[in-house]
């Protein structure tokens, strides 16, 4: 097997990559309203309650109808999933990577389609969204290398008189539960490290994605996936998700998502249900209050660029985007000048058109949630850009800037996940560091800076899992940027690590006496 590459992510500058998503988006709209049965080992269902998926650039376009699955189909589905375990884990994991590997072709091969439906489903820009698809190939080629080599021989000491030998097994039946905002690429990554690990999967989409999960739901089974080893399961998380999480016969949950709905998740796995024989293992991946700190010898014009692009990329939409943006006294005002040029600079519209860089928001509450946090801002500090809806149809924000925000005020501690910067000025490098650490999250963080000795200090104390220097904190790659953080931004489970697959798999010692 080649040693793996990431997929390089489109401009689109050519004119073949602009009129195959623009036939794509065509296409899907062509096709909009379809409903989706529920499928559960080869039985498809219609039930009485519907989920819909809509556009969030215009609330009234139905894109797809899909079931709300009910806890009684939850548990057929658990059932199912426990019994194809008992041959899914005794599958060859070169079988098990080259099921992972045919996915992947299928979705390079229908890339233009994906990127169509995540434009619409969920309105993220071309570039966005194709950076999503490559991110879910990614994971596919990843994980399928990792399956293989942790199935390869373990080193262990030797011992006269014994022969010991280590090696790993699945798991067993395990809830994934991804988000929206990369409703391709971290569904694709935690549904395929626990599949390539021999382990069974019953996946709750995000009610916003249902209809790019289901995407991967049918690559999967092109890809030559068993019937039960993947169950994909859209419904209600407070009908279905608790309930799934609380079965008996979960082993493992894996979670993306907001802290709050971690840690309830956290919670329920760790009480203990009649007729559970384990410890549910929980790999949970939650918020983060991100942080770019800007040294006083710094780059203005990296620095500058690096922050808008963090704090608004897909609408300030990720785990990662930059919430907080620290400034030494000494550049504060001319960094400032340059951040509100670039912002002022944004297209915000409908992503269809590839020229506009920021869409809409998800839906109506993550709107109005946003725009409490900018009346929150205007009492807290000095409006500097925005602040306003756009248009009347579609969850359109301006892209908005706080300056003069105290470390310790809301908009200094708490994740509002929308297109709201808050700046706030330190002293030295040492008081900026210190506000980058005052909040309970540790997620992701950069630092712009020549100075090394600073930026040695950053790399021992900005307490993030993922530290970048003199470049945006958003856009890790997998196998490049390892992903997870610390504190209240979950378990630090590196996906596209070399550790991941790791969390899926449990570790067996035979020793054989000579």
């Amino acid at each position: 097997m080649d040693p793996f590459r990431n997929l390089p992510v489109r401009v689109f500058d050519r004119d073949a990559d602009i009129t195959g998503v623009e036939a794509a988006i065509a296409e899907l709209e062509k096709n909009a309203g379809r409903e989706y049965p529920l499928v559960i080992g080869g039985q498809s269902y219609t039930n009485d309650r519907k989920l819909n998926t809509t556009n969030p650039a215009n609330p009234d376009e139905l894109l797809a109808t899909f079931q709300k699955a009910t806890q009684a189909q939850a548990d057929e589905a658990i059932q199912l999933a426990n019994r194809t375990f008992e041959s899914w884990k005794h599958t060859a994991a070169r079988d098990r990577a080259n099921i992972l590997l045919r996915a992947a072709e299928i979705l390079r091969q229908r890339r233009d389609a994906a990127i169509a439906v995540m434009i619409l489903e969920v309105g993220k820009n071309w570039i966005e969204a194709d950076a999503d698809l490559a991110e879910a190939v990614d994971f596919l080629e990843f994980y399928a290398r990792e399956a293989l080599r942790y199935a390869e021989h373990q080193p262990i000491v030797p011992l006269e008189g014994e022969e010991p030998e280590l090696f790993y097994i699945p798991l067993g039946t395990g809830a994934v539960i991804p988000p929206w905002n990369f409703p391709l690429a971290i569904l694709t990554g935690m549904t395929s490290a626990a599949i390539a690990t021999g382990n069974t999967v019953v996946l709750k989409p995000a009610s916003d994605t249902p209809l790019t999960g289901q995407l991967l739901a049918d690559t999967m089974v092109e890809a030559g996936l068993p019937p039960g080893v993947l169950t994909y399961l859209p419904g209600s998380g407070s009908e279905i998700g608790d309930f799934i999480v609380e079965h008996p016969r979960i082993r493992f949950i894996s979670f993306t998502g907001s802290m709050e709905v971690g840690l309830g998740i956290n919670e329920r796995a760790a009480k203990v249900a009649p007729g559970q024989i384990w410890i549910k293992r929980v790999v949970a991946e939650m918020g983060g209050k991100d942080a770019i700190i800007v040294d006083s010898d710094a780059d203005l014009d990296a620095a500058a660029e690096g922050s808008v692009a963090s704090a608004f990329g897909f609408q300030g939409q990720k785990c990662s985007a930059c919430s907080r943006l620290i400034v030494h006294e000494a550049v504060y005002d001319s960094l400032i000048e340059k951040v509100v040029a670039g912002t002022e600079a944004l297209t915000v519209g409908p992503p269809k058109d590839r020229h506009n860089f920021m869409g809409p928001v998800i839906n109506q509450a993550a709107m109005d949630k946003t725009l409490s946090y900018i009346d929150i801002g205007h009492q807290e500090g000095r409006l500097l850009i925005g602040g306003n809806r756009i248009a009347d149809t579609g969850y359109f924000l301006e892209p908005t800037i706080f300056t003069d925000i105290h470390p310790e005020s809301r908009l200094g501690q708490e994740e509002i996940f929308g297109p709201v910067l808050a700046v706030m000025k330190a002293k030295d490098f040492d008081e900026a560091l210190d506000i980058a650490n005052s909040t309970i999250f540790g997620l992701t963080g950069a630092v712009y800076s020549h100075n090394p000795d600073h930026l040695n200090k950053a790399r021992d104390a900005f307490h993030v899992g993922n530290l970048y220097f003199n470049r945006k904190c958003t856009g890790a790659l997998v196998g490049v940027h390892p992903f997870g953080g610390f504190n209240m931004s979950g378990t630090d489970s590196k996906a596209g690590g070399n550790d991941y697959l790791g969390l899926f798999l449990q570790a067996k010692s035979v020793s054989r006496k000579t």
